[in-house]
């Protein structure tokens, strides 16, 4: 078996429906949206066509999906306009959401005086529910909960729900960062409160460089990237026809076949867990990896028993061995610094040993489970 592929939850191989339909759209769909001829009428219905799909799934209305280059910029535009349009004084969130909402937290902190709010977590990363609600009933300051739907790391979800309810009781905004969880679970915008939510093709086998915000109408929110009136006066900048064509594919065959590839997926990832306790005593799981109603099917992050010195091989020897996977989200992969998210959650015995993220998709087979177990343990009994 020369390659084995479990990072998905850091980008998802494209499904050759979308591979198609973005070259087809390049190839022949080429017109500027923003030009009033037939080209560019062309692209332009193939943006809104777009937005139509997304906003039907999600029971919400297509001029509140607004197309972006992905999940940052998405962050960063709704946490940004919070403070800087809206008059949010507070942020009440975690720390171990993606830095794309940690670090602008600290901009916001440095250059507007917002108060950030972290709430406490138990060791399986869910965040004090009756914590979040006491918080919430002190209106004093305008405020913004900003909570991740599933975790990128260890895979906890939110009770999206109960979140949503608790922020609209107490007239706070809820803005969720929800791009591990479109394209893999149901969400019904018209049923959940929240306000704010953001997503990545790359993350449901759809391209890069595309994502969208869905921005509850009547919010207020305003540009940070002025020039023309493209996507509601929201995000200036001619508009990537191709891509958002192929997020369009990847999104309708992502929910087309959610219950059959979340059966197959679940499946693969209980057999990982069983052949993982069977062959690797000691091996331990992060967060609430192995309960189903409280974490993703698609991704499990793995405490292994491994000397801190033996681990520094560990990710290097995997890949000789042709297995992909992560020590945390592939943003911080690049970093000596070890993951955030389980600096927060782990007891400092089990942070000197190598955790790893396994995330998975359809393309995934048991075959590649039972390599991957057999190198695991392999190299854990030299």
């Amino acid at each position: 078996m020369n390659s084995v592929y479990f990072d998905s939850a850091a980008t998802s191989q494209m499904r050759k429906e979308v591979i198609d339909r973005v070259y087809e759209v390049m190839k022949n769909t080429f017109g500027n949206p923003s030009s009033t001829h037939a080209y560019g009428r062309s692209s332009k219905s193939i943006i809104e066509n777009t937005r139509k799909t997304i906003s039907k799934q999600l029971g919400c209305n297509a001029a509140e999906i607004i197309f972006t280059s992905g999940c940052t910029e998405a962050d960063n535009l709704i946490l940004n306009s919070c403070v800087r349009d809206l008059g949010v004084q507070r942020i009440i969130s975690s720390k171990i959401e993606h830095h794309a909402v940690l670090h602008t937290i600290d901009e916001l902190q440095k250059n507007y005086g917002i108060e950030p709010v972290f709430l406490n977590l138990n060791s399986c990363g869910e965040i004090d529910y009756a914590q979040l609600e006491s918080l919430l009933k002190d209106n004093s300051k305008k405020t913004l909960v900003s909570l991740m739907h599933i975790n990128n790391e260890i895979g906890t979800m939110l009770d999206i729900e109960r979140v949503a309810k608790l922020t609209q009781a107490n007239g706070a905004l809820f803005h969720s960062d929800t791009v591990q969880s479109v394209g893999h679970f149901d969400l019904d915008l018209s049923k959940v409160g929240v306000d704010f939510i953001v997503a990545a093709a790359h993350k449901f086998h759809g391209p890069k460089g595309v994502g969208f915000a869905f921005i509850r109408k009547n919010s207020g929110l305003q540009s940070l990237i002025f020039g023309g009136q493209q996507e509601r006066g929201l995000r200036a900048g001619t508009e990537a026809v191709h891509n958002i064509a192929g997020l369009e594919t990847a999104f309708e065959l992502a929910y087309q076949h959610l219950e059959k590839e979340k059966k197959y997926i679940l499946d693969l990832k209980n057999y990982f867990i069983d052949a993982l306790k069977k062959h690797i005593p000691g091996v331990k799981f992060n967060g609430a990896c192995t309960d189903a109603s409280k974490s993703t099917y698609t991704l499990l992050n793995v405490c292994l028993p491994i000397s801190p010195e033996k681990a520094l091989m560990l990710l290097f020897q995997l890949d000789l061995k042709g297995i992909a996977c992560s020590k945390g989200s592939a943003c911080q992969s690049g970093s000596e610094k070890g993951s955030h998210v389980l600096s927060e959650i782990l007891n400092e015995e089990d942070l000197k040993k190598p955790s790893i993220r396994f995330s998975f998709s359809s393309f995934n087979t048991k075959e590649e489970i039972d390599y991957v177990v057999e190198v695991l343990k392999e190299f854990i009994s030299k």
